[in-house]
């Protein structure tokens, strides 16, 4: 079954153009209910200015995604106060989980990516649940990867036939600990040694 799912995974990453263009209906089919969940949000006392900087500083956040960008950047082209409102109260929430479901194919669909990185990807498709998505990707990601890393370096490090250099900056990756000093010794260190 997993097998199938990268196999789906690739495809919906060739296709995920095409989705993203798609999914305006999914989202108007689903604002409704989410503006009742909003009623009286912080939006509503805002200026067009104060909506406007809201907008731009969600555009400047690294982790927006293409559609977070797409329609940001329409709203602020010609938005009205209204449109602005809302997708402030709803439309961006529906936009960031998509991009985060778009993230967690090409997640997966990465062939450097561990097991563990791909157990807890497919957990979050199965879950369908946009907070743990997000939280996954700002925190979990790199705990899932990190440990995914150590594992590699405990490999690198099995193979008897490593140079001397190679298994003391492997260990020295391992002692630090940190998730970015595992990832640069995978990415970088291992080959810097001679």
């Amino acid at each position: 079954m997993r097998s199938t799912r990268v196999i789906l995974a690739v495809a919906a990453g060739a296709l995920a153009p095409a989705l993203l263009l798609a999914t305006p209906s999914m989202a108007a089919s689903l604002a409704p209910a989410a503006t009742v969940a909003t009623a009286g949000s912080p939006y509503d006392e805002m200026s067009a200015d104060d909506l406007r900087v809201a907008i731009s500083r969600i555009l400047a956040d690294p982790d927006s995604g293409k559609r977070v960008i797409r329609e940001a950047n329409a709203l602020l082209d010609s938005g009205t106060v209204e449109e602005m409102r809302a997708w402030l109260e709803t439309g961006y929430a529906l936009a960031q989980a998509e991009d985060d479901r778009v993230a967690l194919v090409r997640i997966l669909a990465d062939p450097d990516s561990g097991k563990r990185v791909i157990a807890e990807v497919n957990q979050l498709l199965d879950d369908d649940d946009p907070q743990q998505t997000r939280a996954w990707l700002e925190t979990g990601y790199r705990l899932a990867q990190a440990e995914d890393d150590r594992v590699a370096i405990a490999r690198l490090l099995a193979d008897p036939d490593i140079s001397d250099a190679l298994r003391a900056a492997a260990g020295a990756a391992l002692d630090d600990n940190t998730p970015e000093a595992l990832r640069h010794f995978l990415e970088v260190g291992q080959y810097e040694v001679g």
